[in-house]
């Protein structure tokens, strides 16, 4: 049970996330977008979204093996394209805001392979997710346990 329902407590502040969620949705590649959320989830520590967004990546037919090499996807460049890596890179450049990390390089690399209109709903996606990131660790929601999501 988490600490508070931000769905219920801040109705207007939650909508305005989920209008974030819609646009992103509507605006990258929805495999990429399940990329961006599991990797962005799984550098920020959430439990609960790294559960969801594996479990929905399954059902979307994203191979298991794919869904796990995300946590260690730059040793694993056999395993996505370069589009893919640099969407990755990307993310991890976005969540881990420091001085060098959205670096020139980086950069380059994606806009290879998208537009600058893709591009910006890139950056869009990734902070989406980083907020729901965000709301679920500091309101201690945990993945469901249960009989449609059991442990083993």
């Amino acid at each position: 049970m988490p600490r508070i329902e931000m769905s219920r407590t801040n109705k207007l502040g939650y909508a305005a996330v989920i209008g974030m969620e819609g646009y992103a949705r509507r605006s990258v590649d929805p495999l990429l977008y399940d990329l961006v959320k599991l990797r962005a989830s799984i550098l920020n520590g959430c439990a609960y979204c790294v559960d969801m967004h594996s479990t929905d990546g399954q059902k979307r037919g994203i191979p298991t093996r794919k869904l796990f090499a995300v946590a260690a996807w730059q040793h694993a460049p056999n395993m996505f394209d370069a589009r893919e890596r640099a969407v990755l890179a990307l993310t991890d450049a976005v969540t881990q805001l420091g001085p060098d990390t959205v670096t020139d390089e980086i950069w380059a690399a994606a806009a290879a392979h998208f537009d600058e209109s893709e591009l910006g709903g890139l950056v869009l996606a990734i902070a989406t997710i980083n907020v729901w990131n965000r709301i679920a660790i500091a309101t201690e929601m945990s993945p469901p346990i249960d009989d449609k999501h059991p442990l083993v």
